[in-house]
């Protein structure tokens, strides 16, 4: 339901915002999407480095997309073990709470 219940609205706030957006807007949600297609680093490497940024700089949705895609690109707990210290490491413990959250959407992902 967690999984379920994000994706749906993260897909009805994309639409809702890209329906209003200038062009400014829309080069940038492109821009974005394309940073994590395949290239010198393979799209699994990028995910799992948007993941430390995401946890980084504490945003739970950015989190949530990124480990989705994680799941999605065969990320195992033993890597996302090690993403999850190199967020911590970086971030200090104002990232713990992230930390949970995401261990706790990441067990709802790989119960769907």
């Amino acid at each position: 339901m967690l999984v379920d219940d994000f994706n749906k609205e993260r897909e009805r706030l994309n639409e809702l915002a890209l329906e209003k957006a200038n062009l400014s807007i829309k080069r940038f949600y492109a821009l974005d999407t394309g940073t994590y297609a395949p290239a010198a680093l393979d799209a699994k490497t990028k995910e799992m480095l948007g993941l430390v940024a995401s946890m980084v700089l504490r945003c739970d949705d950015c989190i949530r997309y990124h480990l989705g895609q994680c799941y999605s690109l065969q990320v195992s707990d033993v890597e996302l073990q090690d993403v999850f210290g190199i967020a911590l490491m970086v971030g200090g413990s104002i990232v713990i709470p992230h930390h949970r959250r995401a261990v706790d959407y990441w067990e709802s992902l790989k119960a769907t």
